[in-house]
């Protein structure tokens, strides 16, 4: 048994109190951005993190992206619009029939990848396909950031910390796993693969959908089959109504706590069926 861990577990023996890693400070400059890396380190350090995982987060930069979304909570997409049909102009850059109507082919292309899923976690294709479309127009579009700097620095603003914190931990964790490249590039918050899970999010429900062996956010059937698990797992009731005021649209809140995004996924699975 390492030192460290020896004394940890005599001092709880004895009824003494283990040292107390001192938590990360949230910060409000992004001067202070390697600071709190340097805190980060210590706990991802303590709680498992290998040298790959610590090497990414040294190597990860401040993403001027996130830090300016969330400075400015409003610049972001969708934010303003309570109508799902504008919300889902605003985020697909089209219409709310033509986003329903690609919705509906996606469905149609791929029914017994769908049918299979809802059999098993009682899913709705039509919601897991106008989820698709939402997080990355069905796969077109996985992100641009950096995964591991997104996720670090969302954790270290002070408006999201502690709540995300974990997720950059869990970043670094798929970086030691081999499941992300240390460069790997998603979503500004971290998000990652075909439904943009944040990567504490994919370490919990990530399964193997379609029986490779493997669960991969970017393949589209392990990513669909892990969102429906997720759902299911947080309480989705199969064969019951997804519209506002029921069980299942406040189950919608696992997957994004936006009202606004909540609403539309209900307004176009409904339409997409």
């Amino acid at each position: 048994m390492p030192m460290r861990r020896f004394t940890i577990a005599l001092s709880l023996v004895l009824g003494l109190s283990a040292p107390a890693l001192q938590a990360a400070q949230c910060i409000t400059s992004q001067g202070n951005f390697a600071a709190y890396k340097a805190q980060l380190a210590r706990e991802a350090q303590a709680s498992g993190i290998g040298q790959r995982g610590l090497a990414a987060l040294q190597s990860a930069g401040l993403s001027s992206i996130t830090w300016r979304f969330e400075s400015n909570p409003s610049s972001q997409s969708g934010t303003l619009q309570r109508d799902p049909a504008t919300f889902l102009a605003k985020r697909s850059g089209s219409s709310a029939d033509a986003f329903i109507q690609r919705t509906r082919q996606k469905i149609a292309r791929n029914p017994n990848t769908f049918a299979s899923i809802e059999r098993r976690f009682g899913v709705p294709g039509s919601v897991l396909a106008t989820i698709w479309g939402l997080e990355t127009s069905w796969g077109g579009y996985l992100g641009k950031t950096p995964i591991v700097g997104g996720a670090v620095t969302l954790a270290s603003y002070c408006r999201r910390h502690p709540r995300f914190e974990p997720h950059a931990i869990a970043a670094l964790n798929l970086v030691d796993r081999g499941i992300i490249s240390a460069n790997k590039q998603g979503g500004p918050s971290g998000e990652l693969g075909h439904m943009q899970f944040l990567a504490g999010n994919w370490l919990k429900y990530g399964i193997d959908g379609n029986g490779d062996g493997r669960a991969d956010p970017y393949d589209a059937t392990d990513a669909l089959a892990s969102a429906a698990n997720m759902l299911s797992l947080h309480g989705w009731r199969a064969g019951a109504p997804f519209g506002e005021g029921t069980q299942n649209f406040r189950v919608l809140s696992a997957w994004n706590d936006s009202g606004n995004y909540q609403r539309a996924i209900a307004y176009a699975a409904e339409r997409a069926q």
